[in-house]
């Protein structure tokens, strides 16, 4: 019983407590598993009928788990878009915020990071991860928790960054002064919505959002 449009552009937010089922709807929209009932349209088709390939190439997934490589740090982000030039991942990475540290790494771009990135360090994958998705340009970004372990202020210059894209954004955020100036956030509590509307209008309404708000 949960019914949600987004406009080209718009950006949307999930909060609420474990377990309320925000994460289960990102993992919908990208076919990590299907429906069994009701639909999913993605300009009007139903996205049982794309196929997921095509669908997920249409896509741009940030999640708080990075999923990296052997390899260097160059060929990790160029895996967004494998036909980027180095000048076009160097400007996704910078866009993520990830520029500054990949400069210090022995030897930047090119430098291996290991099996899975494990030569690097939580939030310095999340940095590679959300350069990734910047590099493929798609236009509808899913991102959840996706920079659950970075500062307040880089985080803020990162969605600064990807605002500027145009995409359709749809988030989790593990902070609430992320998503503060989404056109709708959506409040979820076990499975359900019970409240949706801007920041302010969730703050005046004293409900469930405002309780997190508080908390955060």
């Amino acid at each position: 019983n949960i019914s949600l449009f987004a406009e080209p552009g718009q950006k949307l937010a999930f909060v609420g407590a474990t377990g309320a089922g925000k994460t289960t709807i990102t993992n919908l929209i990208n076919r990590f598993y299907d429906l069994a009932d009701g639909k999913i349209r993605y300009d009007d088709i139903n996205i049982n009928k794309i196929k997921k390939s095509d669908l997920r190439r249409s896509l741009g997934i940030v999640l708080q788990e990075t999923n990296l490589f052997t390899g260097t740090v160059m060929e990790n982000i160029r895996y967004g878009r494998l036909d980027a030039t180095d000048d076009e991942v160097i400007a996704a990475a910078k866009k993520a915020q990830a520029h500054g540290f990949i400069e210090k790494l022995p030897d930047g771009y090119n430098t291996a990071i290991g099996q899975g990135g494990d030569k690097l360090s939580t939030g310095q994958k999340q940095l590679i991860s959300i350069a990734r998705a910047i590099l493929a340009n798609s236009g509808v970004l899913l991102m959840d928790e996706s920079t659950s372990a970075l500062d307040a202020e880089t985080e803020k210059r990162i969605m600064t960054s990807i605002k500027m894209t145009g995409a359709t954004l749809i988030i989790i955020a593990h902070r609430l002064s992320t998503i503060r100036d989404c056109d709708e956030i959506i409040v979820l509590d076990k499975g359900v919505v019970v409240e949706r509307g801007s920041h302010k209008e969730l703050v005046e309404n004293d409900g469930l959002y405002k309780q997190l708000v508080l908390s955060d």
